[in-house]
């Protein structure tokens, strides 16, 4: 498939909305793992397409400054600018570094001794066009039993960019080079620290809050309706990461296989939103899967309540402080 850099084309929801309201989905259409960041007064979503391994070949983005009003940016990323990328191109991580936009991607479904795994591109915007950084991948084998897939990279406030990933149920985390163009050891001379936390599959993800940071992913089959996303908090980048709850599961009521989820945190303020995928009740299929966005909020302890799943989604909010990252 060859997707094409096209103009930004507004969207509808695909079922009517609460005045003022997003609704869920968000997106129309099939897209899952959804990347959600702030990119100075718009929200952006950059998810997977869902589909087929060898149908999902290129990455669009969405874009809005209010959460409500969406702006398609289509194929902001496809293998055609990615020579060493043939199938299955998913769960792309975002990130905004001295003018130039990253989009880190997993692409070819990767085994040992097959080409493919991480990879990472580079634009002037964030719509794109991204081109290649490396030419090859920035992972390309398993280490620790971890496939290079489903990757996270977190600035810490002391500068350092970390990395987590992995599939197959094993999580690791990596050191990244200041440009991105390669790893950097730790202190003890290790490239690789494996830190899976107990029922960890996939899709984990990592913010800082008062100073803890936390840690999250996704357990069961990303097939199946029991998909869902659990946390731990720690006070080191590194862990451990000591399993505390499930935050995101099915609701009977609502929709099933709710997972591979990032955070927004709107800048100057204390709110925070989910964004994740889920499927549809009545779908089966397991590449359908939708992007939505709901609240997420926190007890007085600093612990993440569990996320009610609404059809209404988040109310509009626009943001009054531009975000930096």
């Amino acid at each position: 498939m060859t997707a094409g850099i096209l103009s930004a084309q507004p969207i509808k929801q695909v079922h009517p909305a609460k005045s003022g309201y997003a609704g869920n989905p968000v997106l129309p259409g099939w897209y899952a793992d959804p990347e959600g960041i702030v990119y100075g007064k718009d929200y952006w979503i950059f998810p997977t397409y869902s589909a087929k391994y060898e149908d999902q070949v290129f990455f669009d983005a969405f874009s809005s400054p209010d959460l409500v009003h969406w702006t398609k940016h289509h194929a902001v990323l496809d293998s055609s600018n990615v020579k060493w990328a043939k199938k299955a191109m998913w769960a792309p991580a975002v990130l905004k570094k001295e003018g130039k936009y990253y989009l880190f991607f997993g692409a070819n479904d990767v085994h040992a001794g097959e080409i493919g795994g991480i990879g990472v591109a580079v634009a002037d915007k964030p719509a794109g066009p991204y081109k290649d950084l490396l030419g090859k991948p920035l992972i390309g084998t398993i280490e620790n039993g971890a496939q290079p897939i489903d990757q996270y990279v977190f600035h810490d406030s002391d500068g350092s960019y970390y990395m987590y990933y992995g599939g197959w149920g094993h999580c690791n985390v990596v050191k990244l080079k200041p440009d991105f163009t390669g790893l950097l050891p730790f202190a003890d001379g290790s490239i690789y620290k494996e830190i899976t936390p107990k029922s960890y599959t996939e899709g984990p993800f990592m913010f800082k809050k008062d100073g803890k940071y936390y840690f999250m992913w996704s357990e069961g089959g990303w097939g199946g309706p029991d998909y869902r996303v659990a946390y731990a908090i720690s006070d080191n980048p590194l862990g451990p990461f000591k399993r505390i709850g499930t935050i995101l599961q099915q609701d009977s009521s609502v929709a099933t296989g709710a997972g591979h989820h990032s955070v927004i945190k709107v800048p100057g303020e204390q709110k925070y939103y989910i964004v994740y995928h889920r499927r549809p009740l009545g779908e089966t299929a397991a590449n359908n899967r939708a992007t939505c966005i709901d609240e997420m909020h926190f007890d007085k302890d600093g612990k993440i309540l569990p996320v009610k799943m609404t059809f209404e989604g988040v109310k509009a909010h626009k943001i009054k402080k531009p975000g930096k990252k």
